[in-house]
């Protein structure tokens, strides 16, 4: 039987993956058990296991743009170690990367085959990883993009909105942001699902379906939660300057699904819909 090896299980996907697999065989390592960055503790950790499934990451996006060596080191490093280390026991890697390898000025979505060419340092972290990967394990390492994710074990923006909408009467967000809300649960039973079907290593990009902004899912949010979407207030991104650009569409194809036979992850107005219902984001 598939024994799993999952980094980073501390983080908001890594305890989902947890519950997907938690009558498999697996061994989860948070980040104080495994540092990604150590490749003897990589080595030692890899060994026994069939596949590794890299959930842990550097996600500080305003912080990498004054550390960006912190970011390379969770975030490239990191990865080209993992895959140094599985292809020396035979094992498979998937690593989780980001829309944000991408420069958001797109009008259709993102393939998995299109250059990169990243907006921030957090981004350029990311691509080098899967360039990392991508080199010294073509045929048992996959990257997986992921976007806009948010769950119940760790701060997200669907959180939030919902811990703004107890202490204030309205929540101003912006409309000129695009991408794809993820849920983290649908997320981890379409990483287990790859190995389940043993698609091939390449690039994949695991986001809910369909698009939305941050304005958009907002108010879908609060509909869901009982609450009034009217609450929700338009603005745009000049009303919220950060350190790290964000890039304006962050919408993903998901062609390479349908390539290897595997079902594209649902819409995500359903995946929030299921998450409110499961209590995911608090009653």
């Amino acid at each position: 039987m598939t024994r799993f090896l999952i980094t980073g299980a501390g983080g908001m996907l890594g305890q989902d993956l947890q519950a997907v697999l938690q009558d498999r065989p697996h061994t989860a390592l948070t980040r104080s058990q495994l540092d990604i960055t150590d490749l003897d503790a990589v080595r030692a950790a890899v060994v026994g296991h069939d596949v590794v499934i890299n959930a842990a990451a550097y996600t500080k996006v305003d912080d990498a743009e004054t550390d960006e060596a912190a970011a390379d080191a969770v975030n490239a490093a990191g990865p080209r170690i993992l895959a140094t280390a599985t292809a020396e026991v035979g094992a498979r890697l998937i690593t989780l990367s980001t829309d944000y390898v991408f420069d958001g000025n797109g009008t259709a979505p993102y393939a998995e085959d299109a250059p990169t060419d990243p907006l921030n340092a957090y981004g350029r972290s990311k691509a080098k990883g899967e360039a990392a990967i991508r080199a010294l394990a073509p045929d048992t390492a996959s990257v997986v993009r992921t976007a806009w994710i948010y769950g119940e074990h760790g701060p997200n923006f669907a959180a939030t909105m919902l811990r703004l909408a107890r202490t204030h009467e309205t929540v101003q967000v912006v409309t000129d942001q695009v991408g794809q809300p993820t849920w983290t649960v649908d997320l981890a039973r379409q990483l287990v699902a790859m190995v389940d079907h043993d698609v091939p290593a390449g690039i994949y990009h695991a986001t809910n379906a369909g698009e939305a902004s941050w304005f958009e899912f907002t108010q879908a949010i609060f509909a869901e939660s009982g609450l009034d979407p009217a609450r929700v207030l338009p603005t745009d991104s000049s009303a919220f300057v950060r350190p790290a650009p964000r890039p304006a569409y962050s919408v993903l194809g998901h062609a390479a699904w349908s390539a290897v036979g595997l079902a594209p992850m649902r819409h995500w107005r359903a995946a929030l819909h299921a998450a409110v219902e499961s209590g995911a984001l608090g009653r």
